[in-house]
């Protein structure tokens, strides 16, 4: 062969696009079994309950007004009726809520899911209900309104496992639904009518066991809103448009406090006005919209205020597998390049000859010249086998951690394959001298992975200063490489003869 060099590149080139061809399936089952889990989160919601949303306790009456159009006159003369219909609503001056989580976790087959149950003290009050009394629009119009009726609105009506609530310290029967037009699910209990004309402040407390899938959020509905929360749950996710003004999280679970006031939120007049609640994420919870960025509300998409806590598993498997996975490819260039430097600085002056190397095509000489020795040689299909034990750790990886731990998972996987790659390096390089370093070189690897795995703020700062690392030593080791000399010296063109 004329150039065995670049032979050989093209070679690498093609294991090289074998192995990513091979990641990319191996990256496709990482997502499938995302895909498995989140079917396995909605198929809970689906039995048990999905996210939660709190809406409330509020007061509220369906009205109508009629009033009579004359047109016409003389004989041609008639009187057509036309109406109105709204809704009238009283919103707290003060709500309170103490609430405790309890997780308990569900599962199906391999997926386990957080579910929790929600025992929330609820304490509201009204300082008059003189919203509820309807005024007309037309003069001489006939006014007629529903009692008024407490409700207290839900993400999944299917939580509720016990409630009870009481109205100026008189237990009231509850009802399921709400009859509100928008905030449909949850339950209520209708009110004397003689409280609609009551000057004095109204109060009403409700306690409330509710059960939920991995999230939970409370819209602020009160003119002061004040929200205890505690759970045993140690990875909370803060989220929706306000954090806690105080929390505590430890390893035991976590306390959060949230105090809000109707100057700072629009959830009164976003609730008065029937917008939707965008932070429960199933589309069939209390008034779902996705919504986008804009429109008419404060938050997202004209959406009602909202605070949110989510019961997150921060040690996903799954999520963990597909980090490492996209490191694939980097794993095959660094230990491509290990090879390629132990190929390379084998063929030293001083390398000793090898059992069952090949002869050499061409001599290979360092700068500053030397004698011709036989060359360490790493066949292509070495290099693929290589490469193929690299892209097993991710599959090893990602079957482990469906029944172990994580950290186990990755330790035994990442054992197997410096085990195995020591091993085969020993004989592949020659000599057990040179395989023990790289096994070593591979486990450095597969240690500075885990790291970058455990790092969130600070993984790209890390895995920057690595590879310029890595860098450096290639340079620093090749500094004093004729490349030149790699390539088999052409045969000096012989002299045309004198005439």
């Amino acid at each position: 062969m004329r150039h065995p060099l670049f032979a050989k590149i093209a070679a690498l080139a093609a294991v090289t696009l074998l192995l990513l061809f091979g990641l990319g399936l191996i990256e496709d089952v990482v997502r499938d079994r995302q895909r498995y889990r989140a079917e396995a989160t909605r198929s809970v919601a689906q039995s048990l309950a999905g996210p939660q949303t709190l809406l409330g306790p509020m007061l509220h009456s369906a009205c109508v007004e009629s009033w009579d159009v004359v047109s016409g006159s003389g004989a041609e003369r008639h009187t057509t009726e036309q109406r109105r219909e709204f809704l009238l609503t009283a919103l707290p001056e003060q709500l309170q809520l103490r609430t405790g989580a309890a997780m308990e976790e569900r599962a199906r087959g391999l997926h386990k899911v957080n579910a929790y149950t929600l025992k929330a003290h609820v304490t509201a009050q009204w300082a008059s209900l003189a919203s509820l009394r309807p005024e007309g629009t037309v003069k001489g119009s006939r006014m007629q309104c529903g009692a008024p009726i407490l409700m207290v609105g839900v993400g999944d009506a299917r939580g509720i496992r016990t409630a009870q609530v009481e109205v100026d310290g008189q237990a009231l029967a509850l009802k399921p639904g709400t009859f509100h037009p928008v905030y449909a699910r949850g339950l209520h209990t209708p009110l004397p009518e003689a409280l609609r004309g009551q000057d004095g402040p109204v109060s009403a407390s409700l306690d409330l066991e509710l059960v939920g899938t991995e999230r939970l959020a409370i819209v602020p509905l009160g003119g002061t809103t004040e929200v205890q929360m505690q759970s045993g749950w140690p990875h909370p996710s803060f989220g929706g448009r306000f954090l806690p003004s105080e929390r505590q999280v430890t390893g035991a679970g976590f306390t959060a406090r949230w105090r809000l006031s109707s100057l700072a939120t629009t959830a009164q007049q976003d609730v008065a006005e029937s917008r939707k609640i965008c932070d429960s994420a199933p589309a069939d919870s209390l008034s779902y919209d996705a919504g986008e960025s804009g429109g008419k509300g404060q938050g997202p998409g004209g959406c009602t205020d909202s605070f949110s806590v989510g019961f997150i598993d921060p040690v996903n498997p799954y999520s963990l597998s597909d980090r490492a996975t996209k490191y694939g490819v980097l794993f095959i260039a660094l230990t491509f390049v290990a090879v390629g430097l132990f190929e390379l600085m084998g063929n030293g002056p001083h390398a000793p000859p090898l059992r069952g190397s090949l002869p050499p095509e061409g001599a290979a000489f360092l700068s500053g010249g030397g004698p011709a020795m036989k060359k360490l040689r790493v066949h292509p299909v070495q290099y693929l086998l290589v490469g193929s034990a690299l892209c097993s750790f991710f599959l090893l990886l990602v079957s482990l951690s469906e029944h172990l731990p994580f950290g186990a998972s990755y330790a035994i996987a990442a054992t197997a394959c410096v085990l195995l790659l020591g091993y085969y390096a020993s004989h592949m390089l020659g000599s057990l001298r040179r395989g023990v370093p790289f096994g070593a070189l591979i486990g450095l690897l597969y240690g500075l992975l885990y790291v970058l795995l455990q790092l969130e703020q600070t993984a790209l700062v890390v895995g920057a200063l690595s590879l310029f690392t890595v860098l450096a030593a290639v340079m620093v080791l090749t500094r004093r490489v004729n490349w030149y000399g790699l390539s088999p010296a052409r045969p000096a063109q012989a002299a045309p003869e004198a005439a």
